[in-house]
């Protein structure tokens, strides 16, 4: 008996003996069209919808008392949305105003996302739009610093003389360091995308480095904190995947355009319906107002825009 009490389909009938009994009361209180404004129907549907959402907050089925509340609590806000609909709250609300044409907008992008796009469909936008899925270069280097705030105008000098010297330098010579400022983070950067390096350097850093020769001391590279000796250790070059590695990304995307150009296409046919009426300029309004003054001089011709004269 207890397993019986546990099964979900027992609770709907149960729910719908309670459904019942108040749509049975509420045919008697109301007639005609009259009651079927105030006739609330719940479907099937509605009610999965309810147990669902039960079970992903609780992990558990709803009880019959659980059911009765939920459709309560879905009566109410129906009843309420009515009623607020009867005195016009919706009206010049800009919440509500904004969440129907937030509505409107995700009803045009659904329709781009219920089509499944065909292999070669996908495959073809991939080569179109390559870039868009490449890895980007990715650099590994010793750099080092000529601060001018300690060195002044000088920085710049102080660094190329010091290329100089270490031409025929190793990387790790024990030169290298008495040459330079100390710099506040790194000495080295392993493994960096220009990305990572834009904002540590700023962006003309990030993209020289990118572009050096890899095996020397190369420079100076001014980046947003001075001058700096480069010496790069690796340089794995920029790379766009097979098609078949990043597929289901180029699908994630391509469904991402699709709504977009669905949305853009719908509001299109959309706006075309409308007619924009924007109030007249300022020189008008003021002309208006001398006219209604009596004062007709500053008049130079009819007003063009809302408020406007033929």
């Amino acid at each position: 008996m207890k397993r019986l009490l546990r099964e979900p389909l027992v609770h709907f009938l149960v729910l719908g003996a309670i459904l019942f009994g108040v749509n049975a009361y509420a045919e008697k209180s109301h007639s005609g069209a009259d009651r079927s404004k105030k006739e609330i129907a719940l479907t099937i549907d509605d009610l999965s919808q309810l147990v669902l959402v039960f079970r992903s907050q609780w992990r558990r089925d709803p009880t019959p008392e659980d059911l009765r509340l939920l459709v309560e609590d879905k009566v109410q806000e129906e009843v309420l949305y009515r009623e607020a609909l009867a005195l016009g709250i919706d009206k010049d609300d800009t919440i509500v105003k904004r969440r129907m044409a937030q509505k409107m907008q995700f009803l045009a992008e659904d329709v781009a996302a219920a089509r499944e796009p065909a292999r070669d469909e996908l495959a073809a936008w991939y080569e179109a739009n390559r870039d868009r899925f490449a890895s980007p270069p990715r650099v590994s280097f010793r750099h080092l610093y000529f601060s001018p705030d300690r060195r002044g105008e000088r920085a710049r000098y102080d660094a190329a003389s010091a290329l100089t010297r270490l031409a025929d330098e190793p990387e790790d010579s024990k030169l290298v360091a008495s040459l330079a400022d100390a710099f506040m983070f790194q000495d080295y950067y392993r493994d960096r995308a220009p990305e990572f390096l834009g904002k540590e350097f700023g962006p003309s850093f990030a993209l020289a480095v990118v572009k050096l020769p890899a095996g020397s001391w190369q420079g100076p590279v001014e980046s947003g904190f001075g001058w700096h000796l480069v010496y790069v250790d690796a340089l794995t070059p920029a790379r766009a995947p097979a098609f078949e590695e990043v597929e289901a990304d180029v699908k994630a995307a391509w469904l991402a355009e699709q709504k977009v150009q669905a949305w853009r296409k719908t509001y299109e046919e959309l706006r075309a319906k409308y007619k924009v009426l924007l109030p007249a300029p300022a020189e008008n309004a003021s002309a208006n107002k001398a006219s209604a003054n009596g004062d007709t001089s500053r008049i130079q011709g009819p007003v063009s825009s809302s408020g406007r004269g033929s």
